[in-house]
């Protein structure tokens, strides 16, 4: 059911503000903010540091909107202009934000979780979220490390979730919101992400060859966009995938192409699901040594 109108929701004591989502690598941000804002926004993996660019997940309700700000967890492998920009790119994220939700594996903290609660700004309204419940077999063992984090920082909250299957997500909203402060929306009610169609295509299909290619070929390789044409319903996207070495291109492409083409298919699936709409993607790899210290290409690719 829609809600009232920006002006109705201000008087209202309506409230809306940005809000990071921060943590280590592969603790579950991306798939946070993609329950949060109930689609498929940011793209996950089981391997490590999937996320390069800061992505905007919009939720509005009835009492608030929240912008959640996904941010790349802090980059320690593969040193390059890529990680540094992607860094950097963080702590701008916690400068410019009202809360902080920092994300952390349930029943566990290790030193890199430490060490990114060191880098919280120390006025910073923060909820921590101990994700990936589902995989504790004794919730108890979320109390000691409860205990652990309320005497590394005030938190406003310390709330258990499973982003998977959407357990605790909703009372994690409820902390969240008092928060931000009152004003307007600053989008649409049915707007769920600043980013435009061009860049959610090329995450999803970054996103395949994270996902049905080897441990080292995704971090050695990058999607740009060379073609996004409306025909009516249908969407016709051309994407060039770059990569370091002949070798990495060879492993991508496949015998007879068949890897790509699979990797193909799979973003076309979640493209059309996203847009509503079908799709046609050619996807060339092409090799393109340095490219992740290539400052011109980072710009162009939104990097």
């Amino acid at each position: 059911m829609a809600g009232p109108p920006p002006a109705e929701r201000a008087a209202a004591g309506f409230r809306c503000g940005f809000v990071a989502i921060v943590g280590r690598p592969n603790v579950g941000k991306s798939t946070l903010l993609n329950r949060l804002v109930g689609q498929k926004l940011s793209i996950t993996s089981r391997k490590a540091q999937t996320t390069r660019t800061r992505i905007n997940g919009i939720l509005t309700t009835e009492r608030a909107q929240l912008v959640f700000v996904d941010t790349p967890g802090f980059q320690t492998q593969h040193r390059s202009r890529l990680n540094e920009r992607m860094n950097r790119e963080v702590r701008d994220s916690l400068r410019d934000v009202d809360a902080i939700v920092l994300v952390l594996e349930a029943g566990r903290t290790v030193e890199a979780d430490r060490a990114v609660v060191r880098l919280l700004p120390e006025a910073a309204q923060v909820v921590a979220a101990l994700s990936k419940t589902d995989r504790l077999a004794e919730r108890d063992r979320m109390l000691p490390q409860m205990a652990e984090l309320a005497a590394l920082r005030g938190f406003a909250a310390i709330v258990p979730v499973c982003a998977e299957r959407g357990d605790g997500v909703e009372a994690l909203v409820d902390e969240v919101v008092p928060l931000v402060p009152e004003r307007g929306a600053l989008y649409g009610e049915d707007e769920i992400t600043d980013r435009d169609e061009r860049f959610l295509a090329a995450e999803l299909i970054r996103e395949k060859i994270f996902r049905l290619s080897g441990d080292e070929l995704p971090y050695a390789s990058t999607v740009a966009i060379e073609r996004f044409v409306h025909e009516g319903e249908l969407r016709r996207i051309a994407a060039t995938v770059y990569v370091e070495r002949d070798s990495q291109r060879a492993i991508l492409v496949g015998a007879g192409g068949e890897r790509m083409k699979e990797i193909a298919s799979a973003a076309r699936v979640d493209m059309e699901r996203l847009f509503g709409g079908r799709v046609f993607v050619e996807i060339w790899v092409r090799v393109k040594r340095g490219w992740a210290d290539d400052d011109a290409l980072l710009a162009r690719l939104g990097h």
